[in-house]
């Protein structure tokens, strides 16, 4: 039996391939060959495996009803989320060690890859300047990814100098919701973009003029309401409402913003960051200091 469904863009694939030009088939071919790596590869990659034109990988994904190679891998990934079992998305009862290893990683890739496509560089600019100029900076979540994540995301920015807070309680966020007015920014991360009382303080935040800004899938209540919306797309996880695709995603998108609000900030942001580093390094848990201190000291600093 074929590991992949037999509808949708993977069956075209298999039944148009003879059909097409010879360099639009021998694209076809490749991506046949190992669909994974087709959605995680760049046109150029593509074009040089198979040995083709950039504009051949192009006319290629049109002869199949798609505007783009960007649609065109995002319906090839859509096909291969809904293979594999109902331990992940691509392995499989039988796998062994390494197929699971091999696939698990390489779906991660690939999805990290759709994210690159897909991410708006002009709504990540704006919600920097919202962030940057911001008089406070409320981070809302719920369940355990969010909360890592929001968690995350005040520790950074607090680092940069931003007055930042996690907030995970619902009558607290409410609190903050009524709070933060104009010049603050509600920032709600939720994954799933459904829960009912962080969905309450974030229309509670916007009816007091706050900013909300939400890093959620698109189509989502919490992506309806949002100011600026920071989305992220995987595929469904066989297991967890939230997957660990979802939680890398969501990392990244987090590293891009605090990266970019940094270089908005300048040398000011720069220098803090080489002074919290070695804060840490000479005084911190792990530092040479700590650990060569006596039982007895290290109570006393504890």
């Amino acid at each position: 039996m074929s590991e992949f469904p037999s509808s949708s863009l993977l069956q075209q694939l298999r039944e148009r391939q003879t059909e097409l030009p010879e360099a639009q088939g021998r694209v076809v071919r490749l991506v046949l060959s190992d669909p994974r790596a087709a959605v995680a590869a760049t046109v150029e990659q593509l074009a040089q495996q198979a040995e083709v034109s950039m504009p051949t990988i192009v006319r290629t994904a049109r002869s199949f009803g798609h505007d783009s190679v960007r649609e065109f891998m995002l319906a090839l990934a859509q096909d291969l989320a809904v293979t594999g079992s109902h331990l992940h998305r691509a392995v499989r009862l039988e796998d062994s060690a390494s197929d699971v290893s091999s696939k698990i990683i390489h779906a991660a890739v690939s999805s990290l890859t759709e994210l690159g496509r897909r991410i708006d560089a002009g709504m990540v600019d704006r919600v920097v300047e919202r962030l940057a100029q911001a008089s406070r900076i409320d981070c809302y979540s719920v369940g355990a990814a969010s909360t890592f994540m929001a968690s995350e995301l005040q520790s950074r920015l607090f680092r940069l100098g931003r007055p930042a807070h996690a907030i995970f309680d619902a009558h607290q966020q409410l609190v903050s919701a009524n709070t933060l007015g104009p010049e603050g920014v509600a920032f709600v991360i939720s994954h799933v973009g459904r829960m009912p009382y962080t969905l309450e303080a974030t229309r509670f935040a916007k009816s007091r003029g706050a900013t909300v800004v939400a890093l959620t899938q698109p189509g989502t209540p919490l992506a309806e309401m949002a100011d600026l919306l920071l989305a992220v797309s995987v595929p469904p996880d066989a297991v967890m409402r939230v997957g660990t695709e979802a939680y890398l995603a969501h990392l990244v998108m987090i590293e891009i913003l605090t990266v970019r609000l940094a270089q908005k900030m300048g040398p000011v942001a720069t220098q803090g960051l080489q002074q919290f580093r070695q804060l840490l390094e000479q005084h911190g848990f792990d530092s040479a200091e700590y650990v060569g201190m006596n039982p007895d000291a290290r109570r006393d600093a504890e």
